[in-house]
C-alpha cells in the first residue's frame, strides 16, 4: 500500500491510497476526479448558498437587467412560478440580479446551510492532518448529499438554466476551471 500526498504548490489537497503496482494511468484518472469533484463540491455549496439567500437563478435573457427593464421588455420568469421552495419564501433582492430573490424560510436555509457544512468537512483540506482519505466514493456522497438537500427544499426542481443543476446534470460550463487529464 502506498500512500499519496496530494498538494497543489506547498498547499496540502488530500490523501490517497494506491497499490505498487497500480497503472500510472488509473492513478492519475483517480486523482484528477477526486481534485475536480472537490473543485465542483466548492463551486456547488457556493451557489446553494447564494440559493439560499436569494432563490432560483433568472433565465439568462433577464440577468442583470433593473425591474424597469425586464417591465419595459415584458419579460417574465416562468420557472421562478414554477420553482418555489418548500414552506414558501420571503423576497430578498439579489443585487446582482443573477437570481429570484425568492429566500426560502429559515428552516429550509438551515437545512441547506448545515448540509453545505457537511459536504465541504468530508473533502476538506484538513482531513490531510487527520490522516483521511478523500476518494472518489467520498466526492460522491458529498454531491449526494448536496443534491438530497436541494431536492427537500424545492422538491419540484430547480429550473433548467440554474447553475447547481446544470452542475448535478454534468451540464456546467467548466472552461478554465478543472485539473486535465493531459
Amino acid at each position: 500500500m502506498v500512500r499519496m500526498h496530494i498538494k497543489k504548490g506547498d498547499e496540502s489537497q488530500f490523501l490517497y491510497d494506491t497499490h505498487v503496482d497500480a497503472r500510472i494511468e488509473d492513478i492519475i484518472y483517480d486523482i484528477t476526479t477526486i481534485y475536480n469533484g472537490r473543485l465542483k463540491i466548492s463551486r456547488i455549496c457556493y451557489e446553494i448558498e447564494e440559493l439560499a439567500k436569494h432563490g432560483t437563478m433568472l433565465p439568462h435573457n433577464m440577468m442583470g437587467l433593473t425591474d424597469e427593464q425586464v417591465e419595459e421588455l415584458k419579460l417574465k420568469d416562468d420557472w421562478g412560478e414554477k420553482c418555489v421552495p418548500m414552506d414558501g419564501w420571503t423576497f430578498n433582492k439579489d443585487v446582482i440580479g443573477r437570481r429570484n430573490g425568492r429566500q426560502p424560510t429559515a428552516k429550509m436555509q438551515e437545512v441547506l446551510h448545515k448540509t453545505i457544512e457537511q459536504a465541504r468537512a468530508m473533502v476538506s483540506k484538513k482531513l490531510v492532518q487527520q490522516d483521511q482519505l478523500v476518494t472518489q466514493k467520498v466526492v460522491q456522497e458529498a454531491l449526494d448529499i448536496l443534491r438530497g438537500a436541494v431536492t427537500i427544499v424545492y422538491p419540484m426542481g430547480l429550473p433548467p438554466h440554474d447553475i447547481i443543476r446544470q452542475e448535478f446534470e454534468n451540464n456546467e460550463d467548466l472552461s478554465g476551471t478543472q485539473a486535465s487529464l493531459e
